[in-house]
Formats: structure tokens, sequence, C-alpha cells
């Protein structure tokens, strides 16, 4: 017997006990991380028991007439127990729709995990997704490094850490983000005339929350931040969140020297070290500067996919 359950405040710590020991490795889904913009979106998240057990959740929020999963996060869909099969996820994925169907819903825009941040194999909902005759709407493309099977810098990214070395570029690790909030704040309003996803308040207050999770770093130059990066840290992924460099910094190879280390020495022992995507408009238009900088570094091709279906 499935049953389906809207999440409320009060099962706060069923969800997150939930996420830590499911198959997925990724504290976005924590309460705390996704309502920090909770203002922004009417809340859907959805958990679903099989015989009395939690066995999956769906971050979800809704707006006209449609179920999104979820537009406040770069990902997510269906998240399920370690005992999950492909024949529950299509039951789930069934009871959902009837519950959606139910609350006066009519379409679902779904966002699959990618791979990357699977503990387990979890690709049953793109199984399930091509039986409800879904669309792929949004194809993202992020650039990733499996790091245990690098590939080498190249010569442009060698040139630039050799740059910064010579110009005695520092590297720190930094709990505040402010100073590079303002070099991140003005190469993105010069160059796209657009402003970072999180408030200084909102990534300050995120890594209160996670403070192992959400970590800084900057390149110092006479004392004074040149660039830097925010990495998102899983048990096994690091996620660049943010990265930026102002003039000065572009011109000595600050970032080539900070990704150098960070790359081939801090996370090392991760599986996989992951720049985030270089597109927009769903997929549509390819920011071809800014992925040949992650190409660079020896990273390639992971899709961050999104479905849509009617109900």
């Amino acid at each position: 017997m499935i049953e389906i359950i809207k999440y409320e405040s009060s099962r706060s710590s069923e969800w997150d006990y939930f996420i830590s020991n499911s198959r997925i490795d990724s504290f976005i889904f924590f309460r705390s991380f996704m309502e920090y913009h909770s203002h922004k979106f009417v809340d859907f998240s959805l958990m679903i028991y099989r015989k009395g057990k939690l066995d999956a959740v769906i971050p979800g929020n809704i707006e006209n007439n449609i179920f999104y999963s979820h537009q406040g996060l770069t990902y997510g869909g269906l998240i399920t127990s370690l005992h999950s099969k492909t024949i529950d996820v299509i039951n789930y994925f069934n009871s959902i729709n009837i519950f959606l169907k139910k609350n006066g819903l009519k379409q679902v825009i779904y966002k699959s995990i990618p791979y990357i941040y699977h503990k387990l194999p979890s690709q049953e909902d793109v199984y399930a997704l091509f039986r409800l005759n879904s669309q792929k709407i949004g194809c993202n493309i992020s650039s990733t490094i499996y790091q245990n099977n690098k590939l080498p810098f190249t010569e442009l990214r060698k040139r630039g850490f050799k740059k910064a070395k010579v110009n005695n570029v520092e590297i720190i690790k930094t709990t505040n983000f402010s100073d590079f909030w303002t070099v991140l704040e003005d190469n993105l309003i010069a160059n796209h005339e657009v402003k970072p996803v999180h408030t200084i308040n909102e990534i300050t207050f995120l890594h209160e929350k996670f403070p192992h999770n959400i970590v800084g770093y900057t390149c110092m130059l006479d004392s004074k931040v040149i660039a830097g990066c925010v990495l998102f840290i899983m048990k096994n992924v690091v996620h660049v969140q943010y990265i930026s460099a102002n003039e000065k910094g572009k011109e000595i190879g600050a970032l080539d020297l900070l990704f150098e280390n960070l790359i081939n020495e801090k996370y090392n022992h991760k599986d996989f070290f992951d720049f985030g995507q270089s597109t927009e408009q769903m997929g549509a238009v390819l920011n071809e500067n800014l992925i040949f900088q992650k190409e660079g570094f020896g990273a390639r091709g992971v899709c961050y996919d999104t479905y849509i279906y009617d109900i």
C-alpha cells in the first residue's frame, strides 16, 4: 500500500533523516537549505510511504497548476531509499500523479538528479518518465572531473598557474564571503548584467547552517581579494557554486593557481570535482568562454536534464 503525504514542518526531522540515508549525496535537500528562500515558492514537497514506512520523497513547489521539482533547486527529482526497486518507482509516480491530479494540478516539470550525486545507481525515475511519455525540455551541461582519472591542464591553464605563483598569490580558506562577493557581483554585472543567485546575506546564512558543506576560498594579492570561489561539498562531490576574478586576478592567472590547488591537492580524495553549468535558457545557449575555461582544467560534460509531462 502506497500513501502520499504533503510535507509539513512537523516532519522536518523525518525528512532530513531520510535524505541522510537515501541513495542521493547532496545536502541541498535538507529542509534548512530548501527553506532559506521559502517565501519565493509555494512548497508542495511530497513524502511517499510504502507499507507505513517512508521510502521516497520529492522536493517540489506549485505554480499555475504545475508541479515543479523544485524551482528553487538546481536539480531534484524523486529521492528513494536504498531498497526501492524499479517497479516501486513506477508505482510511486502513478500514485504521485493521482495525488497531484486530485489537487488540481495538470503538469509536472521534473529536474532529474545528475548521476554524479548518486551514492548508488538511481535512474529508475528516468525510465518512469519515459513510460509517462515525458519530453525533455532542458539539457544544461556541466563540466566535471573524475578525480581518479584526470586529464591534464591545458598549456594555457598551466601558464596561468605559473604566473600566479611568480606573483606570490596566496590562497586562503575563508568563512567571510563579503570581499569575494564584491568581486563576484562586479564581474557578473559588468559581463552579464545579472546578480548572483544568492545574496551575501543568504550565502552567509546557509554557511552558518552548513559550515562543513559550504566553504569559500580567496586568492589574495597585497592583502586584497582578487579572485575566489564558493564550494558546495558533498561526501563524494565538490561542486563549484561560484567562481570569479577581478581584472588583476584574470591578468595573473589567480584562478588557475586556485583550482590547481583545489583539484590536485585539497580535494583530490573526492570522486568528482564539478564546475557547474555553462548554459542558459534551459541549455539552449552555451557560454563558450566559460566552458572553455572549465575544460582547460580537464573537466568534461555531465548533463542536468529537465522533463515535462501532462498528468
